[in-house]
């Protein structure tokens, strides 16, 4: 989310000239409007949108602002925030009925008991890639987000703070799983402190991709796809006694492979990664 890229993961994600009807995403895996890729190639250049024009409605969707210092930022008051907040209301729904079931019956999933979690992806998910996208004219290299994020933090998705922190709150624990480099640990961490989500992102609940040293239980080790490195990951989060009630992405490769009851689909025009 899952940004979201370590350079292996980066190297494989696919720039795409999205157009304004790729923008609408709704809650859940499969809901329409996904930045998506297509490779066939175009048989005229009428197939093809126009890459100035499609940057102007990604930058109206984001509501663009522009600060004193030629900063670019995305509006509280956007179709982007105000789809985003949509799709919250149906998560905090979803997480207010784990929330009254469990405190009803106990946690419980498959015949066994177990402590209700989210999975949160970062880039686009918790954190907004947009003022980087702009800064790099949607080119991303690894080099220039490892000089971003050293000294830059990215503001946080409208309200997503608020629907973490209250889940933090009723008892369901929070888990970050991105495809960042292991060495963008405490850049990352930092910023998730200081744009105000309150769960700590320690080793036990920040997973990020270590392709020097790949955790024993992913068996593609340092060559796992999104896909395998994601589900591999909330796999090995069940496996200590989680139940994964949500899993929020911005990418449908931060969602696939299963280990969650529910997934949720930040929108993304972007980007793609497969």
């Amino acid at each position: 989310m899952t940004l979201s890229s370590s350079p292996e993961r980066s190297s494989k994600r696919v720039r795409i000239a999205a157009a304004t009807a790729a923008v609408a995403v709704g809650a859940g895996l499969f809901a329409a409007g996904a930045a998506s890729a297509d490779h066939a190639a175009p048989r005229t250049d009428k197939e093809i949108p126009n890459l100035t024009k499609v940057t102007d409605k990604i930058k109206a969707y984001y509501g663009d602002t522009v600060d004193a210092a030629g900063q670019h930022y995305a509006s509280p008051d956007s179709n982007y925030a105000k789809q985003v907040a949509d799709i919250e209301k149906k998560a905090k729904a979803h997480l207010e009925g784990v929330v009254k079931k469990n405190a009803k019956n106990g946690p419980v999933t498959q015949g066994k008991k177990a402590k209700p979690a989210i999975v949160l992806d970062l880039d686009d998910t918790t954190l907004l890639s947009y003022n980087y996208e702009l800064q790099v004219g949607f080119h991303f290299t690894p080099e220039s987000q490892d000089a971003y994020l050293k000294s830059t933090d990215m503001s946080p998705v409208f309200g997503m703070p608020k629907l973490v922190n209250w889940a933090k709150a009723k008892g369901i624990e929070v888990f970050y799983v991105t495809g960042r480099a292991e060495h963008q640990r405490e850049w990352s961490a930092r910023n998730l402190k200081n744009v105000g989500y309150k769960p700590v992102a320690d080793p036990a609940h920040f997973f990020l991709k270590n392709k020097k040293n790949p955790p024993a239980y992913l068996p593609c080790g340092a060559t796992c796809t999104t896909v395998e490195y994601k589900a591999g990951t909330r796999k090995h989060i069940e496996s200590q006694g989680y139940d994964i009630v949500a899993n929020f992405g911005d990418q449908y490769s931060d969602l696939k492979g299963g280990y969650a009851d529910r997934t949720f689909k930040l929108p993304n025009p972007m980007y793609y990664l497969p």
